[in-house]
């Protein structure tokens, strides 16, 4: 992809998602629709998707930014149904699609529709999570929905890897390809507790927000690319890079809550806007797409209708066919406690949106875009892959948002829980707080140069700062009981905004007019933004 054309793409796509964000609209579903519309406009220069660009540059930092932001206990309470979605129904779906296919394409060769399997089988929860999270989905079918995205990536490349080498003959059995899988894992892991591990160590010793925020930059890409390359059996094992950097991920993430506000606060920002750029150039990749599939389905010497039918076909088998697998998997007595330690049963209505969050990405057009010339049925590959990761992006991304809110997805109890874990969590700290201080008065008494009075005023003016802090928590918690309907916690919000921006132009105001020195304003404006900051994240 030549440079130019790659900046346009980026460009258009961040575009297009500052639109999507100020009129409250789905950013990859605008972004595949414009993209899609651009591509079919004659003379716009062809984009070629580069597999190794996606996979190495592109797929790394997004699994990393969403395992870093996730929770490991969470993780492990679902991990039931994260490997039932993310693994087993991988495998289903990706042997599902090649019976099919093959029925439809009987010249297709079985390696090559499982293939084509492999390739279309992981969904992308990019969309599913934003949709999921901004209509207010249980926390629980959220971190399902992420732990599967974390994981499935990993299950359908290994698959991918095996059913490439069984077209080869290179390897052909199910040992061989069970073999692969466990070795994938296995090293995959551990590679990404290795790095964590060590990443870990030196971060909690540079002691620097803006280095350890840029040294964070590279770890998705070592872990991944160190995984990859790591061949300890022979060029046809190696470790999974997506497991790598899940890994890696989870493990830093973690490490992170005991690290220094403000490296979280650089890492919640970079990540976010790497986040932005990465995702809207992915859907914009999709879309222009179109060009090269309908030109590689021109050469694939098949009839045109039957392609058409067989790609639709596919479309809709990949999607229902994970509505009666979510179903089953709930109902067998071993799945039965898909909610780890919470063993009740969830809600159908959870289930039946889990069995809706399929759609595909960018992942499935890297993997059919990287499948050798001279592969039997290449063309139909890519052109089945490309109706799949558009179709489900078009039709679920469309239908999810009504599906939701027909059915009333949300737990009534959740906010009240955290509410109440909140002002635990405030109550054991003030008065921890407050024995501190204590603690301090006295250290002070006994300092040399400190009178008693000193002392004294010392602790009245940080326990009034304390109990002000305290009371402006719980007045911003409490806000969260009023009705939603009447959004006060956005308009409370607003109005902090609004004397924020208030002093900000007071104080820009006197520096104008010579009042106020350049250095001091700068000292200003940084604790607004900080209080700023603190006001957004309440709201």
């Amino acid at each position: 992809m030549e440079t130019l054309v790659l900046l346009c793409v980026l460009a258009g796509s961040l575009g297009l998602t500052a639109v999507a964000r100020r009129f409250e609209l789905s950013a990859p579903l605008l972004i595949t629709v414009v993209a899609l519309a651009v591509a079919a406009v004659p003379g716009v220069p062809r984009v070629d998707l580069e597999p190794e660009l996606i996979l190495t540059a592109v797929l790394p930092p997004l699994l990393y930014s969403t395992s870093v932001d996730s929770s490991v206990a969470h993780f492990k309470a679902n991990l039931r149904p994260i490997i039932s979605l993310g693994v087993v129904l991988v495998v289903l779906t990706a042997f599902a699609t090649a019976f099919v296919v093959r029925l439809l394409l009987p010249g297709m060769p079985w390696a090559s529709a499982l293939v084509l399997g492999a390739v279309v089988s992981p969904p992308d929860a990019v969309t599913a999570v934003a949709i999921g999270r901004k209509l207010g989905l249980p926390r629980q079918v959220m971190s399902i929905l992420t732990g599967e995205s974390l994981v499935n990536d990993a299950a359908a490349l290994t698959l991918y890897k095996v059913a490439l080498a069984a077209v080869a003959g290179t390897a052909a059995t199910l040992p061989h390809g069970l073999a692969v899988f466990a070795v994938a894992a296995v090293l995959g892991i551990a590679v990404g507790l290795a790095i964590g591990v060590v990443v870990t160590v030196v971060r909690a010793r540079l002691d620097d927000p803006l280095v350890e925020s840029a040294f964070g930059i590279f770890v998705p890409f070592a872990a991944y690319l160190a995984a990859e390359h790591l061949h300890p059996f022979g060029p046809g094992f190696s470790g999974s890079g997506v497991l790598a950097v899940v890994t890696a991920g989870l493990c830093i993430g973690h490490r992170s809550l005991y690290a220094s506000a403000a490296t979280r606060m650089q890492d919640r920002t970079v990540w976010s806007a790497i986040d932005v750029v990465l995702e809207g150039f992915v859907f914009a990749l999709m879309g222009l797409q179109l060009p090269v599939v309908l030109e590689g389905a021109d050469a694939a010497g098949e009839d045109n209708l039957l392609l058409a039918v067989t790609a639709g076909v596919v479309l809709l088998a990949v999607m229902f066919l994970r509505i009666p697998a979510v179903f089953l998997f709930t109902a067998l007595p071993l799945a039965a406690r898909l909610s780890g330690r919470d063993r009740r049963r969830p809600p159908w209505q959870s289930v039946a949106v889990v069995s809706w969050t399929g759609m595909r990405g960018v992942v499935t057009l890297a993997a059919a875009a990287g499948v050798p010339e001279g592969t039997p049925g290449r063309e139909e590959i890519q052109l089945c892959a490309f109706a799949v990761a558009v179709g489900t992006v078009l039709v679920q991304g469309l239908t999810l948002p009504p599906l939701i809110r027909f059915l009333g997805v949300r737990d009534p109890g959740e906010a009240a829980r955290d509410r109440a874990e909140e002002e635990a969590a405030r109550e054991v700290a003030r008065h921890a707080v407050q024995d501190r201080l204590r603690e301090l008065v006295e250290a002070k008494l006994t300092a040399p140069g400190v009178g008693p009075e000193q002392a004294e005023r010392l602790r009245r003016k940080v326990e009034w700062m304390m109990d002000n802090r305290d009371r402006f928590a719980k007045a911003a918690a409490s806000l969260s009981t009023e009705e939603e309907g009447a959004d006060v916690r956005a308009r409370m919000g607003a109005f902090r905004r609004e004397v924020l921006a208030t002093q900000r132009a007071v104080v820009l105001r006197e520096n104008r007019e010579g009042r106020l020195d350049d250095e001091v304003l700068r000292k200003v404006l940084e604790q607004l933004d900080v209080d700023e900051l603190a006001s957004a994240a309440r709201t």
